[in-house]
């Protein structure tokens, strides 16, 4: 167990971000009163890291270039979704790479100085979630938007910290509308050297991603990889929202360097599904079919090994049989854990019907 709580962090997550990276975030854009002294401080111990990230990017640079890739697997889906229960199913497969909890918060990190930093890390994290109880650990996979926030100043994720900025953030970090060449650049640069130092540091040669922000940039990932294999997570919108809202609260009330009211929250959250949904729906005819399956959540939980070698039948990812012992193993280990059950109001069943309502009539979900 970890010595501070998540919702009593000091510093912002941005402490991990290069120097280049957090100027262009922070330039400019208004911290509000309360959390100046962290935004401070986040600032005077990033500021001390700079030797060692500037030591990390050396070597990196001083490395071979060219690591073999093969087609890496995108989990993608709206948040809460259950892209993290699939994530941590499918890991357990020893031939993929992830990027793991220690990596999103420290990218800069990974190459040298990682022992002693992930121990310090290990030392005050917390065991578990704080939204929804399950596992942290420095080495468990994460979802990778959380390093590219600390790796490129064109990362969705910082709405996290400026949610005044969120609609801007959707528009040219999600769904990549108006984003400029630099910018574009910037966000592929990031995101090949955060998979190629993952699979580098954990010896493998395939990525297993699970980041819901990559459900807007579809078009991207296919000019990057244009052999990746996609799983796409869908569940009952109802129950998203409710799940939604209670995570982005709680997620933002620690990290968050601007207030933001409820109802604007609701508003953005209600935005974001629709465009996401929308962005998807005219991209994925780019995934060829034997490279994209579509997954019910309900499907996935309530027989997750048997789901899961239907994926990598459809996809061709191996044989499952070699990875079946692991993944039961994992699943008896957390066959305790219970998602938070829910009976939705009538004011979740009414914001969903009324904003999310082309979602209901094609996955034919009821509350």
């Amino acid at each position: 167990m970890g010595l501070i709580k998540f919702d009593k962090l000091p510093v912002n997550t941005l402490v991990g971000a290069d120097r280049e990276t957090f100027e262009a975030v922070t330039r400019g854009v208004e911290i509000d009163p309360e959390y100046r002294r962290k935004f401070r401080l986040t600032k005077r111990v990033r500021r001390m890291l700079d030797p060692f990230y500037a030591l990390n990017e050396r070597c990196w640079n001083d490395s071979p270039s060219e690591d073999r890739i093969e087609a890496p697997v995108f989990i993608l889906g709206h948040w809460r979704s259950g892209t993290t229960f699939m994530h941590n199913v499918i890991s357990c497969d020893d031939r993929f790479g992830c990027c793991s909890t220690y990596q999103t918060v420290f990218p800069h990190l990974m190459l040298r100085g990682r022992s002693f930093f992930k121990g310090c890390m290990s030392a005050v994290m917390p065991s578990q979630r704080p939204t929804d109880a399950v596992e942290l650990g420095a080495d468990l996979p994460q979802e990778e938007e959380f390093a590219l926030s600390n790796m490129t100043p064109c990362s969705y994720y910082h709405f996290w910290m400026f949610p005044r900025l969120w609609s801007e953030y959707r528009r040219k970090y999600l769904l990549l509308d108006g984003i400029a060449d630099g910018e574009l650049r910037s966000l592929r640069e990031a995101l090949d050297k955060m998979i190629r130092i993952a699979l580098r540091t954990s010896g493998r040669t395939r990525y297993l991603s699970k980041n819901p922000p990559h459900t807007g940039r579809i078009r991207l990932l296919m000019e990057m990889y244009p052999d990746a294999k996609f799983i796409y997570l869908i569940r009952n919108p109802y129950a998203v929202f409710d799940s939604t809202s209670s995570f982005f609260r709680n997620t933002m009330r620690p990290i968050c360097l601007q207030r933001i009211p409820d109802e604007e929250m609701q508003r953005q959250i209600l935005d974001t599904y629709v465009e996401l949904y929308d962005k998807y729906e005219r991209e994925k005819s780019l995934i060829p079919a034997d490279q994209l399956v579509e997954v019910r959540f309900e499907d996935f939980e309530a027989d997750p090994l048997g789901r899961t070698e239907e994926i990598y039948r459809a996809l061709s990812l191996g044989d499952f049989e070699r990875v079946r012992p692991a993944m039961a193993a994992y699943l008896d280990a957390h066959r305790t854990f219970r998602k938070n059950r829910r009976v939705f109001s009538e004011e979740t069943v009414r914001l969903v019907e009324t904003h999310w309502e082309r979602a209901l009539r094609q996955w034919d979900y009821r509350p």
